[in-house]
């Protein structure tokens, strides 16, 4: 009797589970996803740097494949990264300057 009770325990859970696969692999993918162009998959490379009157390091985050640069540094207080800046290398190589 007790093997009998496992499994139809065992069994409703692996219907749950195979009902919670389904719903995240039939789930609608998230806007971003959706645009017309195609964002390429991007390969980074992270430095750490100093920054003009923070007394906090930078990290700077380069993405190759994009041809971005990202800065972001650690704020103390907030326990959390705050950005410093971003330029669009592509544009900043074209002589059109990139700061956003």
């Amino acid at each position: 009797m007790k093997t009998s009770r496992r499994h139809t325990g065992l069994l409703a859970l692996n219907a749950g589970l195979l009902l919670a696969l389904g719903a995240v692999t039939l789930a609608p993918i998230a806007e971003a996803q959706r645009g017309a162009t195609q964002r390429a998959r991007g390969d980074y490379t992270m430095v750490a740097g100093r920054v003009v009157g923070v007394p906090e390091s930078a990290i700077y985050i380069i993405d190759s494949t994009n041809q971005e640069l990202v800065g972001v540094r650690w704020d103390r207080s907030r326990r959390m990264l705050q950005p410093i800046g971003f330029r669009d290398i592509q544009l900043d190589a074209r002589g059109g300057g990139g700061a956003r």
